[in-house]
């Protein structure tokens, strides 16, 4: 006696599964970088890396390459708006918005999208596992799987930046970085870079947490080091903007339902 017939798999073809959106017009792209700009101010806002007024995300314009959207001066994180972003060109002077914003981080960002072209977003926040791993002068080791997304892809600047509005300062972090997606800022903190806001807000977020694991690791005894060949491997698998793209996205539908008024 036969058994029910089992159901048939659905067809690839009609499963769901986000990938980055195609844009009709400048408008549509401006809007879209614009709201993942705002999502992830509040992401990070509800993960505190905000420390008083330290700590921006900038977007590129899409039409307008050489300005960037950024964060109002002295805003709460967690009260950001589509509305209340600012368009700052690369000197730092708003072009739209009714805020000021943050002249010494400024002065880093527009550096850093000068040098990287390919550049979307950059990030660069005060969190707390981030300082303390710059602190020490350390890069990433290759320890857990996240750790090796960033093997051979962050380098340290060695140097303490200390609050400054000189463009050379600027150039010098970005040299520093070069083609990476990451950098560790000696006794300052963390900073990233991706083809989107959203893998830009995700490297730094689980650059952070691996930050955590790392001194919890250290702290406990003494971490085994993944080998080197697999360590490299496992960041080809792993380490590029689109698999960041794609990790980041339950945390945008999280932010989207539960705070919507981030789009306003």
């Amino acid at each position: 006696m036969h058994g029910p017939t089992p159901p048939l798999p659905v067809p690839t073809d009609k499963l769901q599964f986000a990938m980055p959106p195609m844009h009709e017009s400048l408008e549509d792209e401006r809007r879209h970088r614009k709201e993942r700009l705002a999502g992830a101010l509040r992401l990070f806002g509800r993960l505190g890396y905000e420390d008083g007024v330290s700590g921006h995300i900038t977007a590129r314009d899409p039409e307008f390459s050489d300005c960037f959207w950024v964060n109002p001066f002295g805003m709460p994180f967690r009260h950001v708006t589509v509305s209340d972003l600012v368009l700052a060109n690369r000197d730092g002077q708003v072009v739209e918005g009714g805020h000021h914003v943050n002249q010494a981080a400024f002065a880093v960002h527009a550096q850093v999208h000068a040098a990287r072209p390919d550049v979307v977003a950059v990030a660069h926040c005060h969190s707390v596992h981030g300082r303390a791993l710059a602190a020490l002068g350390d890069l990433l080791d290759p320890i857990t799987q996240e750790s090796c997304a960033f093997s051979e892809d962050h380098a340290l600047y060695d140097a303490y930046t200390s609050v400054t509005v000189d463009p050379e300062e600027g150039r010098r972090i970005a040299a520093a970085l070069g083609t990476r997606k990451a950098l560790v800022l000696r006794n300052h903190g963390l900073l990233t870079v991706g083809d989107s806001v959203d893998a830009a807000a995700w490297w730094f977020m689980t650059m952070e947490r691996s930050c955590q694991v790392q001194l919890a690791a250290r702290a406990a005894g003494r971490p085994v080091l993944i080998e080197h060949r697999q360590a490299v491997a496992t960041r080809e698998q792993l380490g590029g903007d689109l698999v960041a793209w794609i990790n980041y996205q339950p945390m945008w539908r999280e932010i989207t339902r539960s705070e919507p008024d981030l789009l306003d």
